[in-house]
Formats: structure tokens, sequence, C-alpha cells
């Protein structure tokens, strides 16, 4: 859920190229000095384009049968234990060890990622199709791209144009949830996570972060993963709810969301965070949707209407300029 400019993000030992800011928010960490985009950086890229992409289908098929909240924080928990025993076992346990003030960062982080992007995301795709939510999301760059700029930050025409692009394409997608094909609360719902994932991507580069991502990524995933757990029992999902109802498919879908989704694809991109610049980071928005949509119609026969075709040949326009706008900056 995930636009365009550069990153200040605090060192770590296995960033490769973060590139300068020209004006910061307060109390964040120095500009580093711009470096080439290397290999690393378009590989982590690659892995949460795809897989990404495949988490939309995945969350539909387990809300078929397990509450939203609940399905999106037991996944996160879960992948926060295997990531935590995984840098545990291959750095030992004073890797995990971090001073309160990144704790905490690392924490508020994974509310606005976890609990405010993906919660939601499970919750809207109770009502909508995978691929319209994985569609609408292309507003994180939208919101990415006015928060850098209210921060400071000039993105460039390149930037802005693509943001343009995306809009176009957000109000096609809108039509549905307008005309009533579809909900419009859960097309709301998606537009709000899209807002609160980019609260939380631009924050992440700005905040005194973990120095290790992979530590950052367990403690972003622990603490979003248990409000999202906290906020289904205040819901009360489970109410009602008994784990033998839950189908084969939507036990599948959740382990492949906590190891693919979570451990592998949530990873590459808190690495990516501190590791490349925001925007480049928040473009994989445009590039899931195709994915999503293509495996939803394959797997979940969503119609392929005219709204959905068009904003998303318009959105991948969109993702192609920006990342050409970056590749010069």
């Amino acid at each position: 859920m995930t636009s365009p400019a550069v990153d200040p993000s605090p060192s770590t030992p296995t960033t490769a190229e973060p590139a300068p800011v020209p004006t910061a928010l307060p109390g964040a960490a120095p500009a580093k000095p711009a470096r080439r985009i290397g290999g690393a950086v378009w590989a982590a890229l690659a892995i949460v384009y795809v897989v990404w992409g495949s988490t939309y289908l995945g969350i539909r098929i387990v809300v078929d049968t397990v509450p939203p909240f609940l399905a999106s924080g037991s996944r996160f928990v879960a992948a926060a234990v295997l990531l935590a025993a995984i840098v545990a076992w291959r750095h030992g346990p004073a890797a995990l060890r971090v001073d309160r003030r990144r704790l905490g960062s690392a924490a508020l982080v994974g509310l606005l990622l976890i609990l405010g992007g993906n919660g939601l995301v499970n919750l809207a795709e109770t009502d909508i199709p995978s691929g319209l939510a994985a569609l609408l999301v292309a507003a994180v760059p939208v919101w990415v791209v006015l928060l850098r700029t209210v921060a400071g930050e000039r993105p460039g025409l390149g930037g802005y144009g693509g943001v343009l692009l995306g809009v176009a394409g957000l109000a096609v997608l809108t039509l549905p949830g307008l005309s009533g094909e579809v909900g419009i609360g859960g097309v709301l719902f998606v537009l709000l996570a899209a807002l609160l994932w980019s609260l939380g991507t631009v924050s992440s580069a700005r905040l005194p972060m973990p120095a290790n991502p992979f530590t950052a990524s367990v403690y972003e995933m622990l603490a979003g993963g248990l409000a999202g757990i906290a906020v289904g029992l205040l819901r009360g999902e489970h109410h009602g709810f008994d784990p033998g109802s839950v189908s084969t498919a939507s036990w599948a879908a959740l382990g492949y969301l906590v190891v693919f989704g979570s451990l592998i694809a949530f990873t590459a991109y808190a690495w990516l965070l501190q590791s490349a610049p925001v925007s480049l980071a928040a473009t994989y928005a445009y590039v899931n949707p195709v994915v999503a949509v293509l495996l939803g119609a394959l797997i979940l026969d969503e119609a392929l209407t005219w709204p959905i075709v068009l904003g998303g040949a318009i959105v991948v326009a969109a993702v192609c300029l920006i990342v050409s706008t970056e590749r010069r900056r």
C-alpha cells in the first residue's frame, strides 16, 4: 500500500542507497548523500511487487471464514514470532534489543502500516472484490507526495505528473462504489487504509528506527498484529467464531500470508524503506493491482469491468512515470 522522491532514513548495517532530502520534519535524522540504486533494491522491489499483489487474493479467501481484524492480527503476530526467532538464530538475541525511543517508533509505524493499512483492507475485502481493493490502494503515492510536500520536499514535475495520473485512475476506480455495484463502505475503508499506510511509509523514513531493518520489522509486526487482535476483540469478532468452521482454503491462505505476505514481503518492504527512496518503495502500489486483478479474475472469477481495466491501465502508466523520474534524481 504503497511514491516518489527521497528518504532521510537512519543508517543501517545492511542499507544501500538512501537519497537526500531538501527539508526534513523536526527531529528527523540528518539527510544522507545520494547513492546509486543497486540490484538488491530492485530485487526487493520485485518481491514486494509480485508477492504483495497475490496477498489481496489471499486476504479475500481468508476473510470468507475468518473475521478480518482477528485474521490480520494473528497473521502478523505469527510472522513477528517467526522473524524474531530467525534474527536471534542468525545474529544472537542481542540483535533484538533496542532502546525505548526506537521501540516506540517501530510500534507507531506498525500501528499505521498494519493495524490501519492492512487491517482496514481486510475489513474492506469482506465487502468488495480483491482486485478493486488492490487498485484503490493506488491512492498511496498520492498521499505520500502530499505528505512529503508538507514536509518541504519537492518531488518534481515527473512525480506530480505521476500523481495526477494516479488520481485520474483512482477516480475511474471509484465508479463501481458510487454506482452501487460494490459497497461504498469498502471503498472508503481502502482509501483510509491507503492514507494511514502512506503516513506510516513516510514516518518510517524520518523516525529513529532500529538500525537492523529486520529487527524493526519484528516490532512493527508485533505491535500492529497485537493491536489488530485487540480491535477484533473490541468489535466482538470472537463472538460466534468457531475455528473449526474455518475452511481449508482459508487456513492455507492464512499460512501463505504469514510466510510470504508478512515474513518475506513485509520484511523486504521494511528493508526498502531504509535502503531506497520512499517514493520508489511506494511504487509497488501501482504494480500490485495488476497482479491482484489477474489473480482475482482467474481464481475467484471476479469481473473485469471497464472501470477496473481502464483505471488499471492509467495507474500502470503512472508508475512508469514515477519510477523513470526517480531514477534520474
